[in-house]
């Protein structure tokens, strides 16, 4: 039997929902901010559409695609929908495992939602959300950020702090952006018909990581405890000495929480520029001679070869260096300045078709290189449905 699975990815500034029937992509849906107005873009098939709604409906969103999906005849009721599956980003054993939501998750959401309010909180949000619109019987799949970095080794998951409060607390390097890693790796496969045994995965977008695959699997990753650390993002701080997050608690009079937000929210290269955290306007700010901008970017390409540069090491070597998310997929610019600094690796692209390319996937390695440089575009949704349907075989 044909199951219609309902997915739910949410972003920091956005929500996306995509229905599927089995594999099938049937319809999508994007909640965003323009200017001060609520925008909602839909899809069915070939056919886009846009409107906007009352700011108001953005926590009730969910509600608004029931009706979209109904009045559409997609559906006829909401019984129709045998599934909801929600991404999830949580620290935690418990949560480096896809599952199907019950009174245990939840209790154990609500503990670790402590750690990672920002990123887990409004997942919970949208989950009673969907309970209100769906009814409290329906089906739902928790589609974990961190699976698909379950298979890191013990020495890449340990910070060095006594191993006594790492095992006690679970205090680990859990990693995130793994469905996204999982996506560009099943094209890449697909595509090369194998993956080959050193593969680099670049993600680059509002948050960003870098992942060293060893035969296909996680071995070491960026991103830690909590979607905070690694490389510099859109607003998030990334790598930061812990006696400097001492020092700013101290002299900007922060608690615990203030400092969280800091860091999530005010940092990154939206701080380091003191003007933007995208990358189109900073490029634009630096053409027009602003040298804060520049510094930012710079930052941002050195940390982004740095974590590349571990993962070779990790790996003794690199075949393989996977571009994903929107900056590498949009910004040619980025993607040549990252490349150059990787010349060490042997990596040389071809500057021409870098130059023309944008947004579409493309294999960017010159014929000399010793690396093959692609540009996958990741697929959460797609990704997530073929999680869920797995978990409920």
């Amino acid at each position: 039997m044909a199951i219609k699975n309902l997915i739910i990815n949410l972003g920091s500034a956005s929500k996306k929902y995509a229905l599927y029937q089995d594999l099938d992509l049937i319809y999508q849906a994007h909640f965003e901010q323009e200017g001060e107005e609520l925008i909602v873009s839909e899809t069915v098939g070939d056919k886009k559409s846009k409107r906007c709604l009352d700011d108001n409906l953005y926590v009730e969103s969910v509600g608004v695609v029931l009706d979209s999906l109904i009045e559409r005849g997609i559906i006829s009721k909401r019984e129709d929908i045998d599934l909801v599956s929600v991404r999830i980003v949580a620290p935690g054993e418990y949560f480096l495992k896809h599952r199907l939501l019950d009174d245990e998750y939840l209790k154990m959401a609500d503990i670790a939602v402590k750690k990672a309010p920002l990123h887990l909180a409004p997942a919970l949000v949208e989950i009673k959300s969907v309970k209100k619109f769906f009814g409290t019987e329906q089906k739902i799949a928790a589609i974990s950020d961190s699976a698909f970095h379950s298979t890191l080794p013990e020495k890449a998951r340990l910070f060095a702090i006594p191993i006594a409060d790492s095992r006690r607390l679970g205090l680990y390097r859990f990693g995130y952006h793994g469905i996204s890693v999982q996506s560009v790796t099943a094209q890449a496969k697909e595509a090369l018909k194998e993956i080959p045994a050193k593969t680099i995965v670049c993600h680059l977008g509002g948050g960003a990581s870098v992942t060293a695959l060893a035969n296909g699997e996680s071995i070491q990753t960026s991103l830690g405890f909590t979607p905070l650390d690694g490389l510099v993002m859109a607003t998030r701080v990334g790598d930061i000495d812990p006696g400097a997050v001492l020092y700013l608690m101290e002299e900007l009079k922060m608690n615990s929480d203030e400092i969280e937000a800091y860091f999530n929210s005010q940092c990154g290269l939206l701080g380091l520029s003191g003007k933007s955290s995208d990358i189109r306007q900073l490029l634009e700010l630096e053409a027009a001679g602003d040298k804060d901008a520049t510094l930012a970017l710079e930052v941002y390409v050195d940390r982004v070869c740095e974590h590349i540069a571990r993962s070779a090491s990790a790996l003794n070597g690199v075949d393989l260096l996977i571009l994903a998310g929107t900056v590498s997929e949009r910004s040619f610019i980025l993607r040549e300045r990252i490349c150059r600094r990787l010349a060490f690796l042997g990596v040389k692209i071809d500057e021409e078709l870098n130059n023309n390319s944008s947004g579409v996937e493309v294999v960017l390695s010159a014929p000399e290189s010793k690396v093959r440089v692609v540009v996958a575009k990741t697929d959460e949704m797609k990704e997530m449905a073929k999680d869920a349907r797995a978990l409920i075989a």
